[in-house]
């Protein structure tokens, strides 16, 4: 029995490839380092319960050799283990991933600001925004068996 409702990578290709061209943006030419990338999609993913984005974006951290404290993003606030600048990151991905919490508070958007550029912060609200995307396309429609929708 698949768990998959609609395989929108095959009913709209046009769109999910517009998201895989931001993809593409974002993990070559935006400048951002993966890691942090990474770090930043895990952590989204964790928050919306995205199961298969979770083991995805835990299994490119370990190809990336990252430790599991660092994979451990949920406990990012009480681990040593992150810059400032992956901090920074891990709190801007929590308040623009939850922003019907209370929006995106001047606090933390000045934290950010702090050690990103204005483009790096657009470049990573894209980030976050581009993997709540694909968290909400695979929670709804059900693509957790989907493994070819981000190949």
């Amino acid at each position: 029995m698949s768990d998959v409702r609609i395989k929108y990578w095959k009913i709209a290709p046009e769109g999910v490839s517009k998201l895989r061209e931001l993809e593409h943006y974002l993990n070559v030419d935006s400048g951002l380092d993966h890691t942090l990338l990474e770090l930043v999609r895990l952590r989204a993913s964790l928050l919306n319960g995205c199961k298969y984005c979770i083991e995805v974006h835990t299994a490119q951290l370990q190809k990336m050799n990252e430790t599991s404290e660092r994979i451990a993003v949920a406990e990012w606030r009480s681990s040593q283990a992150y810059t400032k600048r992956e901090r920074a990151a891990l709190s801007w991905t929590e308040v623009v991933t939850n922003i019907q919490d209370g929006h995106a508070p001047d606090v933390v958007y000045e934290e950010v600001r702090a050690v990103f550029s204005e483009v790096e912060t657009v470049d990573l609200t894209l980030t976050i925004s581009t993997i709540n995307a694909w968290n909400r396309l695979a929670i709804a429609l059900g693509a957790h068996s989907g493994r070819e929708v981000r190949s």
